[in-house]
């Protein structure tokens, strides 16, 4: 403030200088108006820097805004003393410009949307409120939810609807399943995930519906893939076993990681990657571009200008193309081989993997069933297959190391449906796992269900509204709104679990010993209406097997036990630094 004084002295007595020749009203006036646009200039610096400080509040932690201010005012004020007074004039009414028509429009959309007469869901922010609260995104919407079980967010052209009310989820999903569909997200994700299953709505989804429900319903892929979980499950004790004799943490859930990955590549495309022991390297780098694709793709969601990044290939955008290249590399050579392979075995119907069936099926339909195709089906099958199960195995853990008195029933549970020897090795205790004895595991079952419940493998899920419509609780949705139901939020609602909603209870799902299963639009975990999982029992199997071996030999602690897990926010709900433990070996 002070050398924007000085500067006005310094030009005043400079200006009185050069006009002490002219008559006295001219050198009065000229006196009233030089100090006037400097008088105004110190005051709408401090005015625009105080409204800045306001709107940037909403947006910006406390330690950024700091930071980001005091570097501004830096800039300011060197401007100020090296720069012209006319470009300090120039540049600080520019900003004010700037900034009022930002906060004009912003209340004109808010005031807008508020005395509306339309009976639509409140309005809870600004999407762009998602941007700051980017890393714990999910809980700000589990907080909101708790004020308004559905809710919206504004944008200057559409709402961001937001709803954890199973009625309206029912509606959504089921009764006006045509109208919801994928619309705008498709564009979001089709760098990664292409015409995928997950990806894309009408003839395509249906094709790879009907495709991939034949497979999950045939008895061949059951025995196989029980046969390839249990395989993978005794090479997870034996890694386990070496930390455990050593005394080593470990991170579990980049093992779980590693084994499902395992399990989706032998069960789906027929191949040995042996990701968990780590021998191949294009493999790993494989798994690495996925996983950094992944938050990429859904960091999209909240920043505005990811097309323009896109065509400028700079920034989160280009990381995301040269991870889309590595990805794209080993799926196509992954289908090379699996074509070369199946003509030189001729292999027959009923020991084909899913990628054969793909692959047979290209060959009948050429134009439609392209290698592009089919690389977009393999990468929408790894999602479900590598990153759900491994990140609900590690908050499953999770919270078996927070509830010791659960993990003890688990392991109880277990030792008595299979009715395993002390001296069985994993290879042996494994094979016990069958069909029948999985059934009878029904107090694991609640628990991992119990687990999707405060932890589902996708927090949030997202749809468009193809036309006007109005909700079972009255809102009004507007054509091109999007429309997401929160299963992560869901899981946390008194309204929706009753008082003890936020606890860890697998109890809540058995009656009488046994499995008691909720309304899907209540336990939206697997979705529900047509676009259920179609893979739910192939993953409480994988799940099951896993769980059950790994219990029966070890026990587990949590490194830190006064740590708090948090998530990485990703279209799979991801643990955060992951989830290291130490595993005791069970007497």
């Amino acid at each position: 403030m002070t050398s924007f004084s000085n500067m006005a002295n310094l030009k005043y007595a400079d200006d009185q200088t050069r006009t002490a020749a002219r008559p006295a009203a001219f050198h009065i006036y000229l006196f009233s108006y030089t100090k006037f646009w400097y008088l105004s200039l110190i005051w709408v610096s401090r005015n625009i820097s105080a409204g800045i400080i306001y709107f940037m509040s909403f947006f910006l932690p406390q330690p950024t805004m700091g930071a980001f201010f005091l570097s501004s005012a830096v800039i300011i004020l060197l401007i100020a003393i090296f720069i012209s007074t006319p470009f300090v004039l120039a540049l600080v009414g520019a900003l004010t410009m700037v900034l009022i028509i930002f906060t004009a429009s912003f209340l004109f959309l808010h005031v807008t949307e508020l005395i509306s007469k339309d009976k639509r869901p409140p309005v809870a922010g600004l999407v762009l409120h998602m941007l700051v609260r980017f890393n714990r995104l999910f809980d700000y919407l589990t907080s909101l939810a708790k004020k308004h079980s559905t809710y919206r967010l504004i944008m200057p052209f559409h709402s961001e609807i937001y709803t954890a009310d199973p009625v309206n989820i029912e509606y959504i999903l089921r009764t006006n399943f045509p109208n919801y569909g994928r619309g705008a997200h498709t564009e979001i994700m089709r760098d990664l995930f292409g015409d995928g299953i997950f990806a894309v709505d009408g003839e395509k989804w249906r094709h790879q519906r009907k495709l991939a429900s034949y497979e999950f319903s045939t008895k061949v892929l059951r025995e196989y893939s029980t046969s390839v979980f249990q395989d993978n499950a005794a090479k997870l004790v034996s890694k386990v076993s070496l930390m455990a004799v050593a005394n080593h943490a470990m991170n579990l859930q980049d093992i779980f990681m590693k084994s499902t990955l395992d399990s989706i590549f032998k069960v789906g495309f027929g191949v040995d990657l042996n990701a968990l022991s780590g021998s191949d390297e294009f493999g790993n780098r494989f798994t690495k571009a996925f996983d950094d694709s992944n938050v990429i793709v859904y960091w999209r969601y909240v920043d505005l200008f990811w097309k323009v990044k896109r065509f400028l290939n700079i920034g989160l955008e280009a990381a995301l193309k040269r991870n889309v290249k590595i990805i794209d590399e080993f799926i196509f050579e992954l289908i090379q081989c699996k074509r070369e392979q199946m003509k030189k075995e001729k292999l027959v119907r009923e020991k084909e993997d899913i990628l054969s069936r793909f692959l047979m099926e290209s060959e009948r339909d050429p134009e439609n069933m392209t290698d592009q195709y089919l690389r977009d089906i393999i990468l929408n099958f790894m999602i479900a297959g590598k990153d759900s199960l491994a990140n609900t195995l590690t908050w499953f853990f999770y919270m078996l190391c927070k509830h010791p008195l659960v993990q003890g029933k688990v392991v109880q549970e277990v030792k008595e449906a299979t009715q395993a020897k002390d001296y069985m090795c994993a290879d042996e205790f494994s094979r016990l796992l069958t069909e029948e004895a999985l059934e009878q595991m029904q107090y694991l079952h609640a628990a991992l269900t119990e687990t999707l419940r405060l932890y589902p493998a996708v927090p949030v899920d997202g749809k468009n509204a193809a036309e006007n419509d109005v909700l079972p609780d009255g809102f009004k949705v507007k054509k091109g709104d999007g429309v997401s139901y929160m299963a992560y939020a869901m899981g946390r609602m008194t309204y929706v679990w009753g008082e003890d909603a936020d606890e860890y209870r697998p109890e809540r799902w058995l009656d009488n010993g046994n499995f008691r299963p909720d309304s899907p639009f209540k336990f939206t975990a697997f979705q529900a209406g047509p676009r259920i999982c179609l893979g739910k029992e192939f993953a409480y199997r994988q799940m099951k097997i896993l769980a059950a071996v790994l219990l029966h030999f070890f026990q587990f602690r949590l490194v830190d036990e006064t740590k708090e897990a948090t998530y990485r926010t990703m279209f799979t709900l991801h643990m955060a630094e992951g989830l290291y433990v130490y595993a005791f070996p069970r007497a």
